[in-house]
């Protein structure tokens, strides 16, 4: 048909594009909320990656923000939505943590962790930093022979009563009773090699266990997670506390690993972690993991967190106990 004169055809109309940038963003938020709410869906079977991702389960809310971020460029409803869903998980596991301690009574006990480092330059300094703290219990490891009658030295002022099992060892203001070794040596590991022992400590609120534990490092590599002595040694302890006949226990020590990482769950089921406080603690000079640990069982850790650098590689973290 041709048109009449004096009248112009209609413009040919294309179909608008379809914008798949929002529901990209609203697919990856749905997949990192169903990481933060169910992080032991994922397998350890290859590279032990659910413990991987455990490990460093708090920094996927870098991911919730980019996210966020990516969704207001996009001007997306969709993703905005999405967006809720992780960080509501977020905020579910981890946000209770940021809260100011629960108020109430005081603590009864404070409690220093710190691995000291064998390489540590100035063992004096950080057992002057250590001090300093003011705590009831103070519990090192990596003590080195070099080291160790510096540290001696230098708390035994404050701190009357101690002991030392291999590289581990337990100061107090209190007396202890019952010194010994734990036994958490990996079948694998054939020298010499002793980092737990256990010690009943007298408070003025009734005697309490008191675990102090080094467990095996951990390696990342391409294979994955390597930490298959720090898994069998975390199952011992959690057998030798298991079978503590004493109600009121606290675990101390750098247990290479988060509480979220289900290599430590034959020993974290049987304790409670700190209802306050993110303390990450190495590496100490850019922290990303928090594995240096205050655990408790018939007693609550009210808060935990990082105390500032000394010499060595991890932070050292107070935590205040109520019996």
């Amino acid at each position: 048909m041709i048109p009449s004169a004096g009248r112009r055809p209609l413009p040919h109309r294309t179909a608008a594009p379809v914008r798949t940038g929002g529901r990209a963003v609203a697919a990856s938020a749905v997949v990192t909320a169903g990481l933060l709410a169910f992080p032991g869906a994922v397998p350890n079977s290859v590279g032990r990656a659910g413990s991987l991702l455990e490990t460093f389960l708090p920094w996927l809310g870098l991911v919730v923000v980019v996210l966020l971020g990516l969704a207001l460029l996009r001007r997306s409803a969709l993703a905005l939505v999405a967006v809720l869903l992780p960080v509501a998980a977020w905020t579910h596991h981890f946000g209770g943590l940021l809260l100011p301690a629960a108020p109430g009574g005081g603590d009864d006990l404070l409690v220093v962790q710190h691995n000291v480092g064998d390489e540590n330059p100035d063992p004096a300094g950080t057992a002057r930093a250590l001090a300093a703290a003011g705590a009831d219990l103070v519990a090192l490891e990596e003590l080195v022979p070099r080291a160790l009658p510096v540290y001696e030295r230098t708390l035994a002022a404050r701190y009357p009563y101690h002991t030392v099992r291999g590289t581990v060892g337990l100061w107090s203001r209190h007396p202890l009773a019952e010194t010994g070794p734990v036994d958490i040596r990996p079948r694998g590991i054939t020298e010499p090699w002793n980092r737990g022992l256990r010690a009943v400590v007298r408070t003025p609120h009734g005697e309490i266990a008191v675990y102090v534990a080094h467990l095996p490092s951990v390696r990342v590599g391409a294979g994955g997670l390597a930490s298959s002595w720090r898994d069998e040694s975390a199952r011992l302890l959690g057998e030798a506390v298991g079978a503590e006949e004493r109600e009121r226990v606290l675990v101390l020590g750098d247990l290479n690993g988060t509480a979220d990482d289900r290599g430590l769950r034959p020993l974290t089921a049987r304790l409670d972690t700190a209802e306050r406080g993110f303390a990450l603690s190495f590496p100490a000079g850019f922290p990303l993991v928090g594995i240096d640990q205050v655990m408790a069982r018939s007693a609550t850790v009210r808060h935990l967190r990082a105390l500032p650098a000394t010499g060595s590689d991890h932070l050292p973290v107070v935590a205040g106990i109520t019996l």
